[in-house]
């Protein structure tokens, strides 16, 4: 939920088409920043990774970007740095994700916990006002925060969010069924008892997050940042929240649905979907009528992974809403 970097649905696009994409498909995206200040900031369970570009007292609210999985990274979000020119930009890894703690403790993996690592992050770092991104599995954690109305609470800004698992899940069996038949039939045939050989499912499950997930191949700067770093995606996290097939969910989110909270919020809210988006378009665009104060951007050409594959055009459409809510 890339995110689905990533997102519960970037982290299998992320280590296949990001890790090991061949360097015929080299692209650059300019040296990533250091960051200005970085923390270890303790949640409840241990402590969770922060990185800020930017300055946190500006006159222009900071952006926070809750990264998608469950079990990703904030590596996904390092295209958005060059907004930290207007603003300061904060990025995280959840609990047992990315450079965080990992305890490994089921009981710290509830939607609620999470939600409640954006509250530790502003009282460390003692931001007032802020705009908050989620992306994919983050847009949940977004949309819960988004909820409890919280003060200081400048826009929050949904992009391909994982609103409810039913919704999800009807996207994607949509989206399946647009696939070359012999895809279809590999993908079915990888969900039975005895499936097929594992090179086959691999290829089913591959053309289905070039369709919807990552249409452009990684860029080199973050393949060379993650490579110096542990592995940053947590699968055991993943398949416990969600489960084991991109297409069924088995885990504590299999009956998640937080389509009554989009009543609940009170705070300007801008929802994104790229075009080819697992979470498609016209879902998104139906769940941003329900809520006051909405507005919905579609990004061409982009899959997935916003900031991937369109990362100017995202940048320019989150930084525009971010400055029209600044002094709200």
């Amino acid at each position: 939920m890339d995110g689905l970097t990533i997102d519960r649905r970037a982290l299998i696009g992320l280590l296949g088409a990001t890790l090991c994409a061949p360097a015929a498909f080299a692209r650059s995206m300019g040296p990533i920043p250091a960051p200005d200040r970085e923390a270890m900031v303790p949640v409840t369970g241990g402590r969770i990774y922060v990185r800020v570009n930017g300055v946190l007292d500006g006159p222009a609210a900071p952006l926070l970007m809750i990264h998608g999985g469950p079990g990703g990274s904030h590596t996904g979000f390092l295209p958005a740095l060059p907004l930290a020119q207007e603003r300061a930009i904060i990025l995280y890894d959840q609990l047992d994700s990315g450079r965080s703690d990992r305890p490994g403790d089921p009981a710290n993996w509830t939607v609620g916990r999470f939600v409640d690592e954006v509250d530790a992050i502003r009282r460390h770092f003692g931001i007032e006002r802020l705009h908050v991104l989620g992306a994919s599995w983050g847009g949940t954690v977004a949309l819960e925060y988004g909820a409890r109305q919280p003060a200081g609470l400048s826009s929050l800004i949904l992009s391909s969010p994982l609103i409810s698992t039913r919704s999800w899940l009807s996207d994607a069996a949509v989206l399946r069924g647009e696939l070359p038949l012999e895809t279809r039939d590999a993908l079915t045939a990888c969900e039975q008892p005895a499936p097929p050989a594992a090179e086959v499912c691999t290829t089913a499950t591959d053309a289905f997050y070039k369709a919807y997930n990552r249409r452009e191949p990684a860029f080199d700067e973050i393949r060379a940042y993650t490579a110096q770093l542990p592995p940053m995606f947590n699968r055991r996290l993943y398949e416990t929240m969600w489960g084991g097939s991109e297409f069924v969910s088995t885990g504590t989110l299999k009956d998640y649905d937080g389509e009554p909270l989009l009543a609940r919020l009170t705070a300007p809210t801008l929802f994104m979907a790229g075009q080819y988006d697992e979470a498609r378009p016209v879902t998104v665009a139906g769940f941003a009528a329900r809520v006051k104060n909405a507005g919905f951007s579609e990004i061409a050409g982009a899959a997935h992974g916003l900031f991937n594959d369109r990362p100017d055009e995202t940048r320019r459409v989150v930084g525009a809403w971010a400055r029209r809510f600044d002094r709200r």
